[in-house]
């Protein structure tokens, strides 16, 4: 019987398939094989180990040289069980391993009948460490009879893959081998000459060794071979957009001589810099073009890239449209709000008394605002008044309309999905130009795979002012003296007339939810630090006589605005804050931050947080407060930020020490990362350059793919999905 890629994974039999279409991701006998082993076992070794920590997964072949019984009381049913120690051997070790029966004849039934010396098999599961050894408890195992020809068939490598919904990797193994001897064609979604060019193998080859090889060397080969089809699909997607766009008809924005950015350009205190300068002059002459621009701007932590975006805001004003400015958090649309009236002067108050003849308006629209002020703000934007609308996610409901939208512009752009500026730029009655903002440093890898269809300017340059920031780790652990030095330096500094952060990973003690960006690394849980609780606690103790001021996501938008005007006019000494404060917000007063259970945020979120002090030319202190093991990885992961403020090696370390999908995940990148399961973007640069090239070609002479329809077919699954995923959050 042959089967289709496309059929449902139950067409293809067996015991297990069933099971596995009930699994979320695997619909399609296609789905099935593009499961790929997690790690091929060599037989017998066990030599990894050294280079292995608790929690780690191991596989390994051997054989059953012991296997003792024991009896213990359950401590929840206060009965009998069962505890079978085994030992098995592997060619170059031994290992424990316990499993644990509640019932009598099953514990005796394992002991003798599945688990007797001489038995050989596949063992697979958790390292723990107990009693001075490694260990595994209730390990996967996949046993072999004495004297059975499969013991010696056995393959050098062995397939292990992930334990998914119950199903076992010697399952997933066995439906595996079976789909593919049944599939009748494997898509081929790479071109002939693609292929030819890179000595490839075909896709069905790659996939037979990727699940079954012989050698190490058939396994590489299947991996550079489907690589290069995770890579190419990715890249026709975005180079799909790209093509799209350049055969998109837009209104040119080529500005006017004498000017809103002219008379900007003349009250500017300061001269921009080289890099400001010249990102200025790209973004401007692409405004002027016939058609988007589609364009990031990636820059480190106070490099000016508001200024940047506000320079060419100006420009569309200059030529009759308007901008919107898309944030992620009312905090950060607040600032924007703020600073660019505070930069732009009477140029911000036109039609207004004492504003600049030919002044524009500047808007605010976030979910939050009073009725009478969202009817003010939505007339601004609907009307032209306002040629310039800040908001949050509130831009993008449909009773937002805009005279002559001409400019998006995204801050932090891993905040949103492409589908949300998407939204925003449809209420152009043109397709308007995209700017789109991090400073977050993306390495060139990941701007290749998550904003390939962007053109991308880098400002690394910082502008003159910049004091230095020191960082330093505070481990409480070892020294818990060592708080009590923080907080005397956070009195020393206002004491000189600055001020401080103090930030929190929680809002109120009783949080589930925790605000930093992931959880520490297997630590045990513990009491964090919590906003609510934090700010009295230090108002009457160490920080007493200050006045202490609480900012968090969930207080009403006047408070926020309240507070943060107050620490902004130095009104306030002490803000202690989540990471709502993580971008945009700028007290050029504020030299000193605390950040409490450091562990639980990021390397880049660490990078971002610290960028706040030190923007007035006042040297900056960052104290990275953690109670985490010093030996164990948060700690390695907070030195690492202490020892540099590169952060585009900060962004680097930070994606070796996460799971690349975390920083590709559908939040930051509209679902584009779901398909990359083999390709690294750090280690694989030359595969998605090489795809990224080829891809572009490919999209420009046939824009519909008319002739690899297995290209089309992934490439419309891929942007299907990240369509499902926008739906799904919105």
């Amino acid at each position: 019987m042959e089967v289709q890629w496309d059929s449902p994974v139950t067409a293809v039999g067996g015991r297990h398939a069933t099971k596995l279409a009930q699994l979320p991701g695997i619909e399609t006998v296609g789905d099935l094989v593009g499961t790929y082993p997690r790690q091929h076992v060599a037989k017998g070794t066990l030599s990894q180990l050294d280079e292995l920590v608790a929690g780690d997964l191991v596989s390994f072949v051997g054989e059953v040289a012991s296997a003792r019984q024991y009896t213990y009381q359950d401590k929840r049913t206060r009965r009998t069980a069962y505890r079978l120690e085994v030992r098995v051997r592997a060619e170059d070790g031994a290992l424990l391993l316990t499993y644990f029966d509640k019932a009598r004849h099953t514990a005796d039934w394992r002991k003798d009948t599945e688990l007797p010396v001489g038995r050989v098999g596949v063992f697979s599961g958790k390292l723990k460490w107990f009693r001075d050894e490694w260990q595994l408890t209730n390990p996967a195992s996949r046993l072999y009879e004495e004297g059975d020809d499969a013991v010696d068939t056995m393959p050098d490598l062995i397939p292990i893959y992930s334990s998914i919904g119950g199903i076992t990797t010697w399952q997933l193994e066995e439906t595996i081998d079976l789909a593919l001897s049944l599939v009748d064609r494997v898509p081929e979604v790479l071109p002939p000459a693609f292929v030819a060019e890179r000595e490839l193998v075909s896709a069905r080859q790659a996939l037979r060794w990727i699940h079954r090889p012989d050698t190490r060397a058939q396994k590489a080969l299947a991996e550079k071979r489907l690589k290069h089809d995770e890579a190419f699909v990715a890249q026709s997607v975005l180079a799909r957009r790209r093509v799209l766009v350049e055969a998109t008809v837009a209104n040119p924005r080529p500005g006017r001589r004498g000017g809103l950015l002219d008379a900007f350009d003349a009250r500017l205190p300061f001269a921009l810099t080289e890099g400001q300068e010249r990102v200025g002059r790209e973004i401007a002459d692409e405004l002027a073009r016939d058609h988007p621009m589609q364009r990031l701007l990636q820059g480190e932590v106070g490099s000016g890239k508001t200024v940047v975006s506000l320079r060419a805001m100006l420009q569309v004003v200059d030529s009759g449209g308007q901008a919107a400015l898309l944030a992620p958090t009312e905090v950060l649309a607040q600032q924007h709000q703020r600073s660019i009236e505070a930069m732009l002067g009477e140029l911000a108050q036109g039609g207004m008394l004492g504003g600049a003849e030919h002044g524009t308006r500047v808007a605010l629209l976030t979910g939050s605002l009073g009725a009478a002020a969202r009817r003010t703000a939505l007339a601004a934007a609907a009307g032209g008044e306002a040629g310039i609308v800040i908001g949050t996610h509130a831009l993008l409901e449909d009773r937002v309309q805009f005279a002559d939208l001409g400019l998006v512009v995204v801050d932090e752009q891993h905040r949103f999905g492409v589908e949300q500026r998407s939204a925003l730029g449809a209420k152009a009655g043109t397709p308007p130009h995209v700017l789109v903002m991090t400073a977050t440093p993306i390495p060139r890898t990941v701007a290749m795979t998550v904003f390939g269809d962007l053109d991308t300017s880098t400002l690394a340059e910082l502008p003159a002012g910049r004091g230095e920031v020191q960082t330093t780790v505070v481990p409480i652990r070892a020294r818990a003296a060592w708080l009590e030095r923080a907080w005397e330096r956070v009195r020393e500094e206002v004491a000189a007339g600055h001020q401080a952060y103090v930030v929190a990973s929680r809002i109120d003690p009783g949080d589930d939810e925790v605000v930093a960006e992931e959880p520490v690394d297997g630590e045990a849980p513990r009491t964090l630090y919590a906003v609510d609780e934090l700010a009295p606690e230090l108002a009457a103790g160490p920080l007493a006589g200050l006045r202490v001021e609480v900012l968090h996501g969930r207080m009403a938008p006047e408070d926020k605005d309240r507070v943060m005007s107050a620490f902004a006019a130095g009104e306030v000494h002490v803000l202690v804050s989540t990471t709502v404060i993580e971008v945009g917000v700028d007290v050029p007063n504020a030299t000193v931050m605390v950040i409490l259970d450091a562990d639980r945020f990021g390397v880049s979120q660490l990078h971002q947080l610290r960028g706040r002090i030190g923007r007035g030319g006042h040297a900056g202190l960052c104290l990275l407060v953690t109670a985490a093991d010093p030996a164990g990885p948060s700690m390695e992961r907070l030195l690492a930020v202490a020892g540099t403020r590169d952060g585009f090696e900060l962004s680097r370390i930070d994606l070796e020490q996460r799971r690349e999908g975390n920083v590709l995940g559908t939040q930051q990148s509209g679902g584009r990362a779901g398909g990359l399961k083999l390709l690294s973007v750090l280690r694989d640069e030359p595969v998605i350059a090489d795809a990224r090239e080829a891809a572009l070609d490919l999209l420009r002479a046939d824009p519909e793919l008319v002739g690899l329809p297995d290209l089309a077919a992934a490439v419309r699954r891929l942007e299907d999905s990240e369509q499902a995923v926008y739906l799904e959050k919105t």
